[in-house]
């Protein structure tokens, strides 16, 4: 294998991080955020079917979309819109997992010039991203799961961890300078 190239990491540091001084231009990260987050949504989806729906039996599969819905406005609001909680719920998890992934691309050249990877911060991103959506949910409505309940704590991380990671991978490779 030619180039600096290493598997094992111990490439890692050796310049290639501190060399980096060309930050991305806005519209770059902003792009690079919105693909992340459409990506990190739809993994983010994935999971839910499979863990939430296949193995836990928490909510049949078409709750999946309209779930947002009734964490934001309420189960009122949700039963009373029908199929329209459908579109709301969609509308609602795309937009903010976007906005999660222009936040990301917002901050990751911080941390790609100290020479981090993107999956060690995607892990702190998800556990913060849980905390402040899960804080905005409890203050929107009083319809929420009982965030003090351990099973809903891990759950959430574990779910987030599907949705920061692939978002931090699809970033990093966008954000990456040309070149490497």
């Amino acid at each position: 294998m030619g180039g600096n190239f290493s598997v094992s990491g111990s490439g890692l540091n050796k310049g290639e991080a501190t060399n980096v001084t060309e930050w991305p231009n806005r519209m770059a990260m902003i792009r690079a955020g919105v693909i992340g987050g459409l990506v990190g949504a739809v993994i983010i989806w994935i999971y839910e079917a499979l863990i939430w729906v296949g193995a836990q039996h928490l909510m049949p599969l078409a709750g999946i979309p309209r779930n947002a819905t009734g964490l934001v406005f309420g189960k009122q609001v949700q039963e009373s819109i029908g199929v329209w909680a459908y579109i709301v719920g969609t509308g609602i998890h795309f937009v903010f997992a976007s906005a999660w992934g222009v936040l990301f691309a917002a901050i990751w050249p911080y941390f790609r010039r100290r020479g981090y990877e993107a999956t060690f911060v995607a892990l702190f991103y998800a556990v913060f991203a849980w905390i402040v959506m899960h804080v905005a949910i409890m203050i929107a409505s009083d319809n929420h799961p009982n965030y003090y309940d351990p099973a809903v704590i891990i759950g959430g991380f574990m779910s987030h961890i599907f949705f920061t990671v692939p978002l931090a991978l699809t970033v990093k490779r966008l954000l990456q300078p040309q070149g490497q």
